[in-house]
């Protein structure tokens, strides 16, 4: 990606450039958290596994400490970037057709849904194999916060508000989120007691271990899935009817695996493989590829038409195929390759909005689903259940990518632990046939997204950001604005958006919204209307919406070396830098 000329237009905050390391994340005391890691010598990886954790104290509306945590990092020794599947399996127990009967068709609430916990063995992979911390040093930010509190904020609190009815169903979760019976007012000191004596008992197991790190490190990852606290998730389920047994948990191991990749550009774009959604934005890179966008003009409504209908194609190739790879023969090579992205591009129309779902594009011996599945919803985009993200990049060029998520409302607590086990079934499907229909031992086709690029294989960007569908679409805007129109880091996250619907949403029940094109209110009326007669069916949002995600993001500049670090005033993001 070729660095271009910075516009002189201002933005609501600075651009964060540091010469050793940067930190962007969801919440400022993470990003606080992982710089002081990286302060006393611990690399990019030590820092993102404290950052991670730290949030799912910091953010436990949006991340559980038992959620998922998709992974990329970089390793500048080796020129190489590697993925931790943070993703768990649909237990073996798994029965399709209770799903249905109690879901009435689609996924339902409650324990059913959850999968295996994914994210603490993902962060005890990366510490083993990448970083130089033991769990107790990558923990304590999580404990300190879990244990003595922080200052409840707006947007959690009013995060609990909208789904207190939702949380006031499960016991565990309201003695989490109500203490003495109501939500912390602002300013309020949050205590999340119960969590902070899981991460004790874990920082125990290693205290107790013997052996190397590494070894002391395994023993952790056996407390969480073959020791107390699997039995206790074990029990739980048995007592409350769920699928999940001490087998699915103890059998269950995080490791590295390849990224699926796209050049564009001069770069080289990574994503986590197919079992989740960030083939979308790869694809969407490699139509968009050859076209001149900045001649359209940001934000013109060639532009937004352009990338619209780029993303669409991709969303409905996501529809068609993508799922678990060890389910389900993804063709990711003809996907990101460019006779294919030319075959795509040649269905964008200069004049006309898709009307429904584009259809999906034909590769030989992958046909797609059938149309007539799709179920058009009216009213507005509901809101997703969301996540965070944080990056992180080192002294040494390492870098550390992560989207760790799971909710508060949807699905039960473990009574006495604080912690929720990935509710991410909600991202199955049961209707036969769709690469995401749930299956015993398969993972759900997830949406958090993390991302890096690099350029002449050094890192050259990390970047991701919570909001269910709405991911690829906001990542893909923020390296357009950089790439494209020369913007700051900052400019570049702050700049207003778009994202379309016109596809089945990720979460059940998987609203679809044919046309259906989300803008901030910034976009000018006049361009409104022309898009609204070439068929978009509109749907506005606030300035900097809360919908429109919250994008973190690092940079490194090619010319100077030094590390530009950007995070969204669309929600409590900081970023950090020295």
């Amino acid at each position: 990606m070729a660095n271009a000329r910075v516009p002189q237009s201002s933005s609501w905050r600075p651009t964060v450039v540091g010469s050793h390391y940067a930190v962007a994340c969801g919440h400022p005391l993470a990003a606080a958290a992982a710089s002081n890691v990286l302060a006393r010598g611990g690399n990019a990886i030590d820092a993102g596994v404290t950052m991670a954790m730290a949030l799912a104290v910091l953010q436990p509306d949006i991340v559980s400490f038992a959620g998922v945590a998709p992974t990329l990092i970089y390793l500048s020794a080796e020129r190489k970037v590697v993925s931790l599947p943070g993703l768990g399996k649909w237990p073996k127990a798994t029965d399709v057709s209770r799903l249905a009967s109690v879901g009435n068709g689609s996924i339902p609430e409650g324990i059913l849904r959850q999968v295996v916990p994914a994210a603490p063995a993902a962060h005890l992979r990366a510490l083993r194999e990448f970083g130089t911390l033991s769990f107790e040093a990558a923990a304590a930010a999580a404990l300190s916060l879990a244990r003595d509190g922080f200052a409840m904020y707006p947007e959690l609190r009013d995060g609990l508000e909208i789904f207190g009815a939702d949380i006031d169903r499960y016991p565990e979760n309201a003695s989490v989120y109500k203490p003495g019976g109501k939500f912390p007012m602002l300013g309020d000191r949050y205590k999340q007691s119960n969590l902070a004596r899981v991460i004790t008992r874990m920082v125990g197991a290693e205290r107790s271990a013997k052996g190397d790190r590494k070894s002391k490190l395994q023993a952790v990852h056996d407390y969480f899935y073959r020791g107390e606290i699997a039995q206790e998730i074990d029990k739980f389920h048995r007592e409350n009817d769920g699928f999940m047994r001490f087998d699915d948990l103890a059998e269950f191991e995080v490791l590295p695996e390849d990224p699926i990749s796209c050049s564009f550009q001069g770069s080289r774009v990574y994503s986590c493989d197919v079992w989740c959604q960030g083939i979308v934005l790869l694809e969407a890179l490699k139509i968009l590829e050859p076209v001149n966008l900045a001649a359209l003009g940001h934000n013109s409504v060639q532009y937004i038409h352009t990338v619209a209908s780029a993303l669409n194609l991709a969303f409905s190739d996501r529809e068609a195929y993508v799922g678990d790879p060890k389910f389900v023969d993804v063709p990711t090579t003809q996907l990101l390759s460019d006779s294919y992205a030319a075959q795509r591009r040649s269905r964008i129309q200069s004049d006309t909005a898709f009307p429904g779902m584009a259809e999906a594009g034909s590769i030989p011996g992958y046909p797609p689903p059938p149309m007539s599945e799709l179920l058009p919803a009216r009213g507005e985009v509901p809101l997703a259940p969301d996540t965070t993200y944080g990056c992180v990049v080192d002294a040494q060029g390492n870098a550390y990518s992560i989207t760790p998520s799971d909710n508060t409302w949807d699905s039960p607590m473990i009574p006495g632990l604080g912690l929720l086990v990935s509710s991410r079934g909600s991202q199955g499907r049961l209707n036969r046939g769709h690469p995401a229909f749930v299956e015993p031992g398969k993972r759900p086709r997830l949406t958090p997204t993390p991302a890096i690029a690099l350029r002449d294989g050094e890192f050259e960007m990390a970047w991701g950001t919570p909001g269910g569908d709405v991911q690829c679409a906001s990542m893909l805007q923020v390296l357009l604005n950089i790439t494209q129109f020369g913007m700051t880091m900052q400019q570049a996250v702050e700049a207003p958006r778009i994202a379309p619907f016109n596809f089945p949403n990720s979460f059940s029940p998987n609203s679809y919204f044919p046309a259906r094109l989300c803008l901030e209110e910034q976009i000018e009326e006049p361009a409104i209307q022309t898009l609204s007669r070439m068929g978009y069916d509109i749907q506005r949002w606030p300035v900097r919406a809360f919908f429109a995600g919250s994008v973190c993001a690092i940079r490194r500049d090619t010319n100077t070396g030094l590390l530009h670090a950007g995070a969204d005033p669309r929600r409590p993001g900081y970023a950090l830098a020295w």
